[in-house]
């Protein structure tokens, strides 16, 4: 039952409302509860009258409380539910199908389409109709649909999630056509993108036309200003970032667009505006050379979808690659030059680093110090001597050295190159000539041209030959002349590369240069080197090494974008790429955006390219009504109901009890007990003048600090009297306590700096000392305070800081023994394999701190036979002290941005993890005693063990 926006889910409850006169009557009728009042057995006071009367009938506005809440209740148990904005959309007798598109388009307004999925399925519940979800985007092969109950449907849109490609709406048909090829008016929603992915979603809309037969049919469309964004990215003029967003059309928009690293740090950000329609605009990012290499995805602010991010990867780096020639410039003849072709096909893609230094020596070292990732060196025959040995260093690196022919190379070269090549080269009319010039053959797919495309009219008709017999498999022909000689070769030298051209960088020889081939050649080269030169990576996981990789290989899925944008690891159903494929592969089930290929160096694979369209639904039979996503969903009003009902119910409740005297005679009881209160406290006051005032005193001087230390649990450090030490000591205890309550449920105080001569240490659980060299002994009075603290229960660390190379235990001489004096220490020993300290939080089996040299010492173990000996002073079995030399506050301490201080030796950030877990380890051993240590734990720490 439905009255305007309000609808009743048990309407028939409301007849409930009919009984509320009788209600009114029965209320009115009963008086309330008589009012006692003490009569005085006093004989004058007979015949007076109390003035103060009882009424015989319940005051009426109480009554009107008690009708009110009465009828909240019946409106409430008649489950009314609010949805002013909600328009029937299902108006047949048979199964509802909800078709959803949930393809790439759908990310950024999902939840959205998942409230209106919701009410669909609440309306079809209420008129006792099965239910179809259809996706359009199916995230398996098998795309199967079933008819389900209106509860069956709801876990499967909890289930049901975006996808990062575009929807097949074909096939989505195809499955709903078994379904119902024998339903009676069924009801169909589509709750469309907006956009035509395929050209075939009036092709779509024809065949669910087609399956409704005396049903209803609609299509919810997005909201004009909210259509799905795609953005694209690469190099433009000058090596700058350039990004492009793209939408179906629709009003004015202004969008944010981010530059990330792989750190998920933001380098940059830019805006864009797109006009009343406009479908695509472009915009750049202005960043140095060296972010932009560090620049992984271009993302779009606030769109979580896989279209609205583009991965980059090593092929969109901007690389510095310098160029030398062992001849002259021609200055006259500019297209005779041996640099000219090679400066024109790299200046879009690259930083070029030219030199005017006449000295080859000087001007070679002078580039490689410029940082260069790649050098192209043309028609210098040998390098020799010292210089050999420094470029032969640099690749070795990871430099890329590319060599043209030319006649000095003629006369057979050096050892940076591929191969060794025969004397003298090969051209018409000589002993090894062919009658007509050569013709480039296909490029195989193991070479790094795989895919590019060969002119007819590129012919060679001179070059230097490679010795055929020493070609081995190190060697790698990446192009071939038709009688498949070699014309591009390549061979790994440590990690870098050289790549020989046999043929002159100029047309002298050929006419490649003359061709865009000889462009795409050198672009695809350029990328061997690594962005930002050679060395200039810092190892971490956002740095894409540049690699090459062999076009013959298969790049098997690294990371995948889901449908919300986020990089995941790939799911089971997706495949791998050829390399020589993956410039031209077709997102998909099979093949979703992400990145392809081994860890060092991936490929980017994007749903949005340079040439992508976006298309706006087209028009669709008229028998489709078009609707938007609603912005509220039914909102049901019970729980408020009942909540109001309730609230009059204890009102009424507290009415009753005022009518009936019970405040009056609890506030009398209240005002006897407060004067006699106050009758003692007056007495008192005169006859214990002298006792107040002592209660009165002022506090102690350290209450202030016991207050701090025990309002939190607090950890203390012993001050040393070196302003450096202390330091140390405090960036080390914070860094432990803000690790201690990321990794568990303890909340520690700030840490406390004590003086151990002056200062209470009761408050403070455990107390982290550094001993320095220069440690004097501690007075008598002084040793007795920490003698009582570690009786009590307290743990005190010592720490040497000296990774046990001058580590004194008390008896055999150091600063810890002059420090502590001729205090009674326990006997001590490293911490045993089976003592609690090694599992009170993590599994440990050592204890580093910034040193990894040194033991920790605990309390050791009475012998059985001892009976009680040193034992009696261990509280609850836990250690009163521990004796390191590892430096564990150096470890812990981290600055303000949370960086680590000191460095590690010799584990790094593995050991400074373990160091932590450490400092875990103690805290919880203080703190929870040896309750690790009962048998009741040992199966489920074996169990974890896996023994």
């Amino acid at each position: 039952m439905s009255l305007g926006g309000l609808a009743f889910l048990n309407p028939a409850l409301l007849a409930g409302l009919v009984a509320l006169p009788l209600i009114w009557w029965l209320l009115r009728a009963v008086p309330p509860a008589p009012k006692r009042v003490n009569f005085p057995a006093t004989r004058i006071l007979v015949g007076l009258e109390n003035q103060d009367k009882q009424p015989v009938r319940t005051p009426w506005w109480l009554t009107a409380l008690r009708m009110l809440a009465a009828a909240l209740l019946i409106f409430a148990l008649a489950e009314p539910v609010l949805n002013p904005s909600r328009k029937t959309a299902l108006t047949g007798t048979g199964p509802v199908v909800l078709a959803v598109d949930n393809g790439w388009a759908s990310g950024a307004q999902w939840s959205k389409r998942t409230e209106m999925l919701t009410a669909l399925v609440a309306e079809a519940e209420s008129q006792n109709r099965s239910i179809i979800i259809a996706p359009t985007a199916a995230a398996s092969k098998s795309n199967t649909l079933r008819n389900e109950a209106p509860t069956q449907a709801r876990s499967t849109i909890a289930a049901l999630q975006p996808q990062p490609f575009a929807p097949d709406r074909s096939a989505t048909a195809a499955a709903l056509e078994p379904l119902l090829a024998n339903a009676q008016a069924p009801s169909v929603v589509w709750l469309a993108d907006g956009i035509d992915h395929d050209g075939k979603a009036k092709a779509f809309a024809d065949r669910l036309a087609a399956l409704v037969k005396g049903g209803s049919m609609s299509v919810v469309e997005t909201a004009n200003g909210q259509e799905a964004l795609g953005v694209t990215a690469g190099l433009g003029q000058g090596g700058r970032l350039e990004t492009e967003v793209i939408r179906s059309g629709g009003a004015a928009r202004t969008i944010a667009i981010h530059a990330v690293s792989g750190r998920g740090q933001r380098l940059a950000e830019t805006a864009v505006t797109l006009g009343v329609g406009e479908t695509r605009t472009a915009a750049r990012f202005d960043i140095p050379l060296e972010l932009r290499n560090q620049v992984s995805r271009i993302e779009i602010a606030g769109e979580r979808a896989a279209g609205s991010v583009h991965l980059l990867d090593a092929r969109a780096q901007w690389h510095r690659i310098g160029i030398l020639s062992g001849a002259s410039r021609e200055q006259a003849q500019p297209l005779l030059a041996p640099l000219y072709y090679i400066e024109r096909a790299l200046l879009p893609f690259a930083e070029l680093a030219k030199t005017d230094e006449s000295n080859l020596q000087t001007a070679i070292e002078g580039l490689i110090k410029r940082s260069v990732s790649v050098l192209v060196l043309a028609d210098i025959g040998t390098l020799s001597g010292e210089l050999k040995d420094k470029v032969e260093a640099w690749v070795k690196k990871g430099g890329v050295l590319v060599r043209f022919a030319g006649p000095r190379l003629e006369k057979g070269g050096d050892d940076l190159i591929p191969a060794p090549l025969r004397l003298g080269g090969r051209s018409l009319g000589g002993a090894l000539s062919w009658s007509t010039p050569q013709p480039l053959a296909p490029f195989t797919d193991d070479s790094l041209f795989a895919g590019l495309a060969i002119p007819a009219d590129v012919l060679v008709n001179r070059q230097v030959l490679a010795d055929p017999a020493r070609l081995g498999a190190e060697v790698k022909s990446w192009a071939r002349l038709k009688d498949g000689t070699p014309l591009v070769t390549s061979a790994k030298r440590g990690d870098g590369q050289v790549v020989l051209f046999h043929v002159t960088a100029n047309s002298d020889w050929s006419n490649v240069p003359l061709s865009g081939l000889f462009v795409d050649m050198l672009r695809r080269v350029a990328t061997l080197g690594r962005a930002g030169g050679v060395g200039s990576g810092d190892g971490s996981t956002s740095d894409k090494d540049t690699a090459s990789v062999d076009q013959s290989e298969v790049l098997p899925p690294l990371q995948i974008l889901d449908g919300f944008g986020l990089l995941k690891s790939p799911p089971p159903t997706a495949q791998s790429i050829n390399a020589n494929a993956i410039n031209e592969a077709r997102v998909s089930l099979d093949h979703p955006p992400g990145y392809y290929g081994p860890q060092g160096s991936p490929r980017a694979v994007n749903l949005i390219t340079p040439k992508t369209t976006l298309a706006p639904l087209p028009d669709l039979p008229t028998a489709f009504a078009r609707r938007a996503y609603e912005g509220t969903t039914a909102r049901p009003l019970k729980p408020a109901l009942l909540g109001t009902a309730l609230s009059l119910l204890f009102t009424d409740i507290i009415a009753t009890l005022a009518l009936g005297g019970a405040f009056a005679t609890v506030l009398a009881g209240l005002a006897r007990r407060s004067g006699t209160a106050a009758t003692i406290a007056l007495a008192l006051a005169f006859t214990s003048g002298d006792h107040a005032r002592a209660q009165t005193a002022a506090p102690p001087a350290n209450a202030a600090a016991a207050m701090r230390s025990t309002g939190k649990v607090t950890f203390a450090y012993v001050l040393s009297g070196d302003t450096g030490a202390d330091r140390i000591s405090q960036q080390g205890m914070q860094g432990l306590m803000s690790f201690l309550k990321s990794k568990t449920s303890v909340e520690p105080g700030e840490p406390a700096s004590v003086n151990i001569a002056n200062d209470e240490i009761a408050f403070f659980p455990m107390l982290y000392w550094p001993v320095l060299p220069n440690a004097a002994t501690l007075s008598s009075k002084t040793l007795a305070k920490i003698d009582a603290y570690m009786k009590q229960g307290g743990m005190i660390v010592f720490d040497t800081r000296d990774s046990g190379t001058s580590f004194g235990l008390p008896g055999q001489g150091g600063a810890l023994q002059r420090l502590l004096g001729d205090l009674d220490l326990p006997r001590l020993e490293p911490v045993p394999e089976t003592h609690v300290l090694t599992k009170s939080f993590y599994l440990l089996r050592t204890f580093p701190g910034r040193f990894d040299s040194g033991q920790l010492w605990v309390e050791a173990e009475a012998p059985a036979e001892s009976g009680q000996a040193r034992q009696a002073r261990r509280v609850d079995g836990v250690s009163s002290i521990l004796v390191t030399s590892n430096d564990f506050a150096s470890a812990w301490a981290r600055d303000e941005r949370n960086q680590p201080l000191y460095p590690v030796v010799p584990g790094g950030e593995n050991q400074r993890d373990y160091a932590f877990r450490t400092g875990v380890n103690i805290v919880m051993y203080a703190l929870t005693g040896n309750y690790k240590a009962d048998q009741v734990h040992v199966p489920a720490l074996l169990e974890r063990l896996g023994q």
